[in-house]
């Protein structure tokens, strides 16, 4: 993985907040929240928080007189969602790096990540990371992508980009969908420390209010714009339309509607 595939900045944050938020993450988000199990006075980490859209579902859960950390590498992530989840007094946002976390040992009753892990340069680091700060008793709830196969928005997207460059096409998209191997993941849980491991594979539909708006979240609200960028030998705006066209084709055009699949572990 390279700099650029992590590196959500400039206009990428609010691009994929508006366009991505509502067909990849709200649905999850709402499922990964409703795992939690959080206790008046509970301190809950939320690990790449990126926006906010997992923060909000996880506030509404949360008892009073308990603490929300919503933390992610990317400042101009955490700006967006500052203002997406307003002021409340559970909530503390702070910029960090998952394999570097801030916080004492066995100090954090409950972690959540949506879709982080797969971003993380030294997954079993971040993971040890996050076993050492929870708290006995305490669980990291997390979720990945599944094949780019089972998620066919992004296979279009992935597919579509690469017709445009005989060689060294951009390959952000294996990146998120590309640890989708339970076996694999919970090899890494236990490398990292943890003993108990739980996976459920969770169907979700992607529901968009056009392919276009679909299409240029896929192509600007993520770090394959850089990838697309630094080659500089096809215009962005003729990728969205081709991705956009295809998404068309497969799923609507007004509204878009494709299947999507994701896994999420439980591990103590």
């Amino acid at each position: 993985m390279t700099n650029s595939d992590a590196s959500f900045a400039g206009s990428i944050p609010g691009i994929y907040h508006s366009s991505l938020g509502p067909m990849f993450f709200e649905p999850y988000a709402r499922d990964i929240a409703k795992r939690l199990t959080a206790q008046t006075g509970d301190t809950i980490l939320e690990i790449a928080a990126g926006t906010g859209i997992v923060t909000r579902h996880l506030l509404e859960r949360l008892p009073s007189g308990s603490q929300l950390i919503a933390t992610d590498l990317n400042d101009a992530m955490i700006e967006i969602g500052k203002t997406h989840t307003g002021l409340d007094p559970r909530l503390r946002w702070e910029q960090a790096d998952a394999a570097a976390l801030p916080f004492p040992d066995v100090s954090i009753d409950g972690i959540v990540c949506q879709f982080g892990l797969m971003f993380f340069p030294d997954k079993v680091a971040a993971l040890r990371e996050a076993r050492r700060v929870l708290k006995p008793g305490g669980a990291l709830l997390f979720n990945t992508w599944g094949a780019l196969a089972d998620n066919p928005i992004a296979q279009c997207a992935h597919d579509v980009i690469a017709s445009f460059f005989q060689t060294d096409p951009p390959q952000f998209f294996t990146v998120p969908f590309g640890l989708h191997d339970k076996e694999l993941v919970k090899q890494i849980l236990r490398d990292a420390g943890f003993t108990s491991v739980n996976v459920d594979g969770v169907d979700e539909n992607g529901t968009s209010a056009t392919a276009l708006v679909a299409a240029k979240g896929l192509i600007y609200g993520t770090p394959v714009i850089n990838q697309i960028q630094e080659r500089g030998r096809s215009a962005p705006d003729a990728i969205m339309q081709a991705v956009a066209d295809r998404l068309s084709r497969a799923g609507g055009a007004q509204p878009l509607r494709l299947p999507m699949r994701a896994l999420v572990f439980t591990a103590s």
